[in-house]
């Protein structure tokens, strides 16, 4: 079957094809995406405005019509922390609901770790023996860890690289005492949940999923993404405590010209290497994985389960 998934999240809104079936890997098809950046799409209030409303809306509308147009049966929307936190974000669902058609689930941060989980599960499969996965989002950062498809512990904590740049890093570059305090900051917050995950095991393999993590082991020497999904990518700890650095030395301008950072995300490159740094080492680990499925994929193995076999 094919299906379309919508995934609006805090920095990105994308509509991604599949062709899949219970039991298979589900392979991309078409992707459309764009940088709508929701969570900066605030007023003084914490509310999205209007434009950025608008924008979610107009994108819907699209994937609507482009996943009519490449044939998918149906079309699964979700969306993550930016539209979970806004207090006017059931207003912007009913909004996209009546102005679109579209019924946007908005998943909490639990569910956000343990679907992502999953997908890191099937992908590296059951000799991984238990599984420790980090997702570093816009808005939040994922944890999960278990021995089965579904994870032992799943938390959420708000040390998105998005808001922690939005909220802890005004300059560019950053202030180097503003970077001495967030580290700090980060530090302290991810210390509150290291300790409930590592009572439960000690990880047998270290899976870090999305954009930043990709953008951090790409600039320390990991396979572009051009060589495929298959080729194995890991970033070192050692590779990112020597960028770190580099990277808080230099402009977002200049951080875009680096390998696999995109112009959009640059300005949230120092705080997404600063959460990644406190994971490695609050977790004691020298190296992560990198895994090219995350949320989405594991938002798509979940409907398949659903289906009733044939």
């Amino acid at each position: 079957m094919r299906l379309g998934v919508l995934d609006v999240g805090s920095n990105t809104v994308h509509l991604l094809v599949v062709d899949a079936h219970r039991g298979a890997a589900p392979l991309p098809a078409y992707s459309h995406k764009t940088e709508l950046r929701l969570a900066e799409h605030l007023d003084e209030a914490g509310k999205i405005d209007q434009s950025g409303a608008d924008g979610l809306i107009a994108f819907t509308k699209d994937a609507v019509q482009l996943a009519e147009d490449k044939g998918c049966e149906s079309l699964l929307a979700f969306a993550t922390s930016a539209l979970r936190e806004a207090p006017n974000g059931e207003k912007v669902l009913d909004r996209v609901r009546s102005e679109t058609g579209v019924d946007l689930e908005v998943l909490s941060g639990d569910d956000e770790a343990r679907l992502t989980f999953l997908a890191v599960r099937r992908w590296f499969g059951w000799s991984s023996g238990r599984l420790a996965v980090f997702d570093i989002g816009g808005g939040s950062l994922e944890i999960a860890a278990g021995s089965d498809e579904q994870p032992t512990v799943a938390v959420s904590v708000q040390l998105g690289a998005g808001r922690l740049t939005r909220e802890a890093l005004a300059a560019d570059p950053p202030d180097k005492d503003q970077v001495r305090e967030l580290r700090r900051r980060i530090r302290l917050e991810m210390a509150a949940v290291a300790g409930p995950v590592l009572r439960a095991g000690r990880p047998q393999r270290s899976v870090a999923t999305s954009k930043t993590f990709r953008s951090l082991a790409r600039i320390a020497g990991a396979a572009p993404s051009a060589d495929g999904p298959y080729v194995a990518r890991t970033l070192n700890r050692d590779d990112l405590s020597e960028w770190i650095p580099k990277l808080t030395k230099m402009t977002a301008a200049e951080r875009a010209a680096l390998p696999g950072v995109s112009a959009g995300r640059a300005s949230q490159l120092v705080a997404g290497a600063l959460v990644a740094d406190a994971v490695m080492d609050l977790f004691d680990l020298t190296a992560l994985e990198v895994c090219p499925w995350a949320l989405r994929e594991g938002v798509i193995l979940s409907r398949l389960d659903q289906l009733q076999p044939r």
